[in-house]
């Protein structure tokens, strides 16, 4: 049975899609809750440990890793270069990393709407955004409330926009080559209208065995 690791698992989503698939998958990310409702989705067998990226002690090597729903847009750059290191150091020589980023496009898109209102499934909404463009970050304000009984609840979000050279320096330098970016998990190749870009990678099978020796 092949392995994947998802990191940034959140709620679980992405590990019971692949569960159904048959894949035999494992889970990290920081949030408790998180992880509870993700054990909750995948039952109390699955695997699933609390880990703050770029730390990344779980045990054993994967066929394939995936990061999705935005995961990876919270890291620093540091922290970005450090955690693809991480990662191939726990995949086996030519295994998969598939993974999520925003574009400059999204960026741009972010800065050109501060505020951005509606009302979907019964509930309404309001997104705050402040974009940096200089320092390429975004602070993002959400606020929800349920228009059946007026709960409301509140998420505040910081991420950054990587530059496709960082991405692509780093991914090099961990002993990752790239296979493809897309247009948001499709097959379509990414474009100026894309705001989020799906990086298909691989690692190299010199470079992957001799980071796991290091």
């Amino acid at each position: 049975m092949r392995t994947v690791l998802d990191v940034c698992c959140g709620t679980g989503l992405m590990a019971a899609a692949l569960t159904t698939l048959g894949y035999r998958v494992a889970g990290v990310d920081a949030s408790s809750s998180m992880l509870a409702r993700a054990r909750a989705r995948l039952g109390s067998d699955a695997l699933l440990i609390r880990e703050t990226l770029p730390d990344l002690s779980i045990d054993g090597v994967f066929d394939a890793a995936v990061a999705t729903f935005d995961g990876l847009n919270y890291l620093r750059p540091t922290q970005l270069r450090s955690t693809l290191a991480v990662l191939a150091r726990r995949l086996r020589p030519g295994g998969w990393f598939v993974f999520d980023l925003h574009t400059d496009t999204m960026m741009a898109f972010a800065a050109a709407n501060p505020v951005v209102a509606g009302e979907a499934g019964g509930h309404r909404y309001t997104i705050g955004s402040v974009v940096d463009v200089c320092a390429r970050t975004c602070d993002t304000r959400i606020e929800v409330t349920r228009t059946g009984d007026g709960d409301t609840f509140t998420e505040l979000h910081h991420q950054y926009f990587f530059t496709d050279g960082h991405v692509q320096g780093a991914l090099v330098d961990a002993g990752f080559r790239v296979v493809a970016v897309t247009d948001e998990y499709t097959y379509e190749p990414v474009g100026a209208s894309s705001l989020r870009a799906t990086w298909i990678t691989r690692t190299s099978r010199e470079d992957a065995g001799d980071l796991r020796r290091r």
